[in-house]
């Protein structure tokens, strides 16, 4: 079984206190483009929030589950965290809420080419990872998140027998590497296309 937790937990301090997952781009809020992209790959959605009054911003989305972080300001990691706790699949997809263009294919082909790794993630040099783009085995991030003290994604990835992919081998797929734009600001957006006006980047 495969799950997907997408983290939408943020203060949106970069944001200037907008919540980006409803920030819009070719008609549809980020987490619907999200929702959308990841429902072909996995078995089921989890959003993961910073607090139960957070969530019920959420509560017409479907078919997803929105769980609380459990443990609070802990970031990402406390995320991935309280997404792994809930999560039923062995493997698990980690996005971040502020990805609009991630590519259907990409997720898919990450979840085939794990193999008997604890993790694959891309990357486009030996410092520059995207843990947030990710698919790990969930009783391995389990196993880690029980014990840590770092709340680095660094650190995590370092803990793990991880399989690295180059973005360079996933551009036959996604030629621009739209799947990995990270959209920080509503004026971020500027430039960026709708992807759904070309099916091979979904």
């Amino acid at each position: 079984m495969r799950s997907a937790i997408i983290l939408v937990g943020g203060e949106a301090s970069r944001a200037g206190g907008m919540e980006k997952y409803f920030f819009r781009l070719g008609g549809k809020t980020f987490i619907e483009r999200l929702i959308d992209t990841v429902q072909g790959t996995v078995d089921e959605i989890l959003l993961v929030t910073k607090s139960e009054e957070q969530c019920e911003r959420f509560s017409h989305f479907s078919p997803v589950v929105c769980v609380p972080d459990i443990r609070k300001g802990m970031g990402p990691i406390g995320g991935i965290h309280a997404g792994a706790l809930h999560a039923r699949g062995d493997l698990v997809f980690v996005a971040a809420c502020d990805m609009p263009c991630i590519n259907r294919e990409i997720i898919e082909f990450l979840f085939s080419h794990i193999g008997d790794h604890d993790a694959i993630i891309p990357r486009w040099d030996h410092d520059r990872l995207e843990p947030l783009h990710a698919v790990y085995r969930r009783e391995v991030l389990l196993r880690y998140l029980a014990t840590h003290t770092s709340l680095s994604l660094r650190d995590m990835v370092r803990n793990l027998h991880a399989r690295y992919v180059s973005v360079e081998d996933l551009r036959k797929m996604d030629p621009a590497l739209l799947t990995f734009t990270n959209i920080n600001r509503i004026e971020d957006l500027e430039g960026v296309p709708d992807t759904e006006e070309h099916p091979d980047q979904k």
